[in-house]
């Protein structure tokens, strides 16, 4: 299925089958769950270069090998046709600056699923297909079967970009964190901080039917977000004996939800930007305030295969404890994705499924 613009229904299209190259593989796509970047792009709200083939968040099974050269996963396990996988949102090289410095998200060949526009050598790169093209330097993970395609389908976006946000958190156990929003990102870091054993995960959000899903997720309090209350302020102070969160993960990209949080942290705290991956106003960052509080800002943007790896050992470890996959609200078959856009947007889902075949 092809995005040709916003504003423009997506065109169903054919493509021959690739010829694959050294390292490439073709998967069978199982299962497509829409991100926020998908809903963002097919609306006009995100620029992608047009047209292309979305979806990013994959789910498939390897249909066809290049002879002679197996692939490995990321856990040294030799991939065969028939294996159930997940895959980086992209592929990088390996050898320039950024690769070399431990950011292959930031590669300067980059090819990412899901946004890379359509060409004759490789259109078959968007989850909205019945085939997905996997290009040399792709992260590749064998995926259990004891997983629901609905656990398993976001693990190389949502739950791998919360897992890179958690590695540079540092230690949770009998930590306080703030989780700053509780859509799918947001559920995913309370369920992931409960289970490495926070001691309080405060989830804030001022859309409180996203609240109801908190509690179900780890979140030991919630707090509904309104102007002029104090009752986050006052909720942290209460549970942390007016010290502040040990960590506050910021998963909304609020400027004003930005501004809040750096006051909620104690001192030596830590604080984690993952949701400002849009423009916004400029955030009022006093130096003061982060020099004599000793506080440590850093930002994630996508991922390392270290984070896949810990998001598909969280899956796999949890999805018993907590009900992940009642986050994929509906499912709809390749033919009606364009309906499946619609209803994501209108009911504000943590995620709709597209799968081929139904």
């Amino acid at each position: 299925m092809v995005f040709e613009g916003p504003g423009q229904e997506l065109v169903d299209r054919e493509f021959a089958l690739p010829t694959l190259g050294a390292g490439e593989l073709l998967v069978e796509v199982t299962c497509t769950t829409l991100c926020g970047s998908d809903l963002h792009t097919h609306s006009g709200r995100r620029e992608t270069r047009c047209p292309t083939i979305l979806g990013h968040e994959i789910l498939g099974r390897v249909a066809e090998l290049r002879p002679g050269d197996p692939p490995v996963d990321l856990n040294g396990s030799p991939l065969a046709v028939g294996d159930r996988i997940t895959w980086s949102v992209a592929a990088s090289c390996g050898s320039c600056f950024y690769c070399q410095h431990g950011l292959p998200q930031k590669c300067e060949q980059l090819f990412k699923y899901g946004h890379e526009r359509l060409g004759e050598r490789h259109p078959l790169s968007g989850g909205l297909a019945e085939h997905c093209h996997l290009a040399r330097g792709t992260s590749i993970l064998k995926v259990p079967d004891e997983l629901p395609d609905e656990v398993a389908c976001p693990v190389n976006c949502a739950t791998a970009t919360v897992a890179g946000a958690l590695r540079v958190a540092g230690q949770l156990t009998d930590r306080n964190v703030l989780v700053q929003g509780a859509g799918m990102l947001g559920l995913t870091a309370a369920a992931m901080a409960s289970h490495r054993g926070a001691r309080e995960v405060i989830v804030c959000d001022p859309d409180e039917e996203r609240l109801q899903w908190a509690s179900r997720f780890g979140a030991t309090r919630s707090v509904h977000l309104e102007p002029g209350s104090r009752r986050l302020t006052d909720t942290v102070a209460r549970v942390t004996s007016a010290r502040g969160v040990d960590v506050a993960l910021e998963l909304s990209g609020d400027p004003a939800s930005i501004e809040a949080g750096l006051q909620l942290l104690r001192t030596g705290g830590r604080y984690v930007l993952v949701g400002s991956v849009f423009p916004s106003r400029e955030v009022a960052l006093p130096p003061e305030l982060v020099v004599r509080r000793l506080l440590r800002i850093e930002g994630i943007h996508n991922y390392t295969p270290t984070d896949l790896v810990a998001a598909l050992d969280f899956l796999t470890a949890a999805h018993e404890e907590f009900p992940l996959a009642e986050l994929v609200v509906a499912r709809f078959p390749l033919r009606e994705a364009e309906a499946a856009f619609q209803h994501a947007e209108a009911t504000r889902a943590p995620r709709v499924a597209v799968v081929p075949g139904e």
